[in-house]
């Protein structure tokens, strides 16, 4: 059982190291790419580029004076 938890763990940490940093969770680049006037404010202060993210936001820090925890755009796309 020893073996199989440390194999499941190794795997588990191969899987999160090997993905790209600055990926946003769950959402796409396009959905991220807005205007730093308006972004909506989605953190608080000092809020983490992980916490901003874990909460299905976007985290831009590269704008000072803007949400650097912002808002993603939403999907406006009908289906029928």
């Amino acid at each position: 059982m020893e073996g199989r938890a440390l194999w499941l763990l190794a795997t588990v940490l191969t899987l999160v190291s090997s993905s790209p940093s600055g990926q946003y969770v769950g959402l796409s680049e396009s959905q991220c790419a807005i205007q730093a006037t308006d972004r909506v404010d989605c953190g608080y202060p000092e809020v983490t580029s992980e916490q901003c993210k874990s909460r299905g936001c976007c985290f831009d820090s590269s704008i000072p004076g803007v949400p650097w925890c912002f808002k993603p755009l939403q999907n406006t796309e009908c289906t029928f």
